[in-house]
């Protein structure tokens, strides 16, 4: 017992920061899939509030191109919900942008849509 705890005890010592150049590419993975689609969600596989966002979206958009990353599926997505974090100041998922504009999360994609302004949005 006492051996395995100390090499996961040595092993998280050992453990590196996050280094510059990975900070650098989540960054960029970020800014880039935001530029590069009308619908970007931030999300993760079991999350019952992302799966009614982008239930949403996706039926309400077909047409757009909408990019949604699993978080827990990714090596990075650590890395990129604290970047989000940073960046708009929501930890939470789903996170959501559209139109290269931070929406928020599932309650105000639901919100904009029964106020009837989120066509508006995805189309500008």
């Amino acid at each position: 017992m006492l051996p395995s705890l100390y090499r996961g005890f040595s092993s998280w010592l050992s453990a590196s920061p996050t280094s510059p150049l990975k900070v650098m590419a989540v960054k960029d993975l970020v800014e880039n899939s935001i530029s590069e689609n009308k619908i970007v969600v931030f999300s993760k596989s079991w999350c019952p509030y992302c799966r009614r966002a982008k239930n949403l979206l996706t039926s309400k958009f077909p047409e757009a191109k909408t990019k949604i990353l699993e978080l827990d599926e990714l090596q990075e997505g650590d890395a990129i919900q604290d970047y989000l974090r940073e960046k708009t100041g929501q930890r939470t998922v789903p996170n959501i942008f559209i139109s290269q504009k931070h929406v928020g999360g599932c309650d105000a994609v639901v919100a904009l849509d029964a106020q009837d302004k989120l066509a508006t949005l995805v189309s500008a």
